[in-house]
This record gives structure tokens, C-alpha cells and sequence, in this order.
């Protein structure tokens, strides 16, 4: 890949994380919480060709857990989600109908996760019942990869 591809992902994946949370911060009062998005790929590395992608999600992670360390004393909270394979449009488009099935049938629930499922856990992130938890990458991949 060339370095214009690589940092073009990385703006896209990881600096606009950044600036969301630079950006809001000033604006949050206390008790607020901030869910980044990653994916299972920033764990795993990724498929073929995802070199980029995983490392841009790995450091969401890696942002997530240091801004987790420096914006709880002032109680703001903030985790990040990993996603497995999701059935979306993005992988309707460019992820092979025989992929989508072999890495369902290699998950422990034998399916795809569904983009409400993944909603549902930020929202719980999000609220106040869990008010203990910062600095966690949350995994929601069927049991696919442990952290």
C-alpha cells in the first residue's frame, strides 16, 4: 500500500476519534461518557489487506484506555466497542457471500452479529448503569475472538 492510502485510513478511523473527543469534552459535564468504535480487526489484525484498518482500530483502543486514565478525575467515562462481523451494507457490498459464511460458521453462535446489537451495547456503555466502567475495548463478536 502507499503511505497516502495508510494515512488516509488512519485520518478516517483514528483522527476523527480524536477530534470527536477533543472536540466534546469541553462541552461534557460530569458523569459523561464517551464510546469510541474499533472493531475485532484492531485484536486480531484483520484479514488480508487490513493492515491499515487493524492498526487505526488497535489505536482507538490504545486512545481510548489513555483518555480513560486522564478525563476520570474529572468523572467522565470512556470505553470503546469492538465488532466482529456485522451484517451491514458495507460487508453486503464488499465482503464475498462464501467469507460472510465461513466466519459465521467458525462463531461460537454459528451468525452475524446484527447492527442493533451493536447499538444496544453503546447505549449501556453510554448510561449511567455502567458507571464503573472506563477504559474497557467491549468485544461483540459471538465468541469469534476473547480478549
Amino acid at each position: 500500500m502507499d503511505e497516502a492510502f495508510f494515512e488516509g485510513v488512519m485520518k478516517l478511523n483514528l483522527t476523527s476519534a480524536f477530534l470527536t473527543c477533543k472536540f466534546v469534552v469541553p462541552h461534557m459535564g460530569e458523569g459523561g461518557s464517551i464510546v469510541n468504535l474499533a472493531s475485532q480487526a484492531g485484536r486480531d489484525g484483520g484479514g488480508p489487506g487490513a493492515t491499515a484498518y487493524a492498526t487505526s482500530k488497535g489505536a482507538v483502543m490504545t486512545m481510548t484506555r489513555a483518555l480513560a486514565k486522564e478525563l476520570g478525575p474529572s468523572n467522565i467515562r470512556v470505553n470503546c466497542v469492538c465488532p466482529g462481523m456485522i451484517a451491514t451494507t458495507f460487508h453486503d457490498t464488499f465482503t464475498k457471500d462464501a467469507v460472510r459464511t465461513n466466519v459465521a460458521a467458525a462463531t461460537p453462535l454459528r451468525r452475524e452479529g446484527s447492527s442493533r446489537e451493536v447499538a444496544d451495547l453503546v447505549a449501556y456503555l453510554a448510561s449511567p448503569q455502567s458507571s464503573f466502567i472506563t477504559g474497557a475495548s467491549v468485544d461483540i463478536n459471538g465468541g469469534l475472538w476473547f480478549s
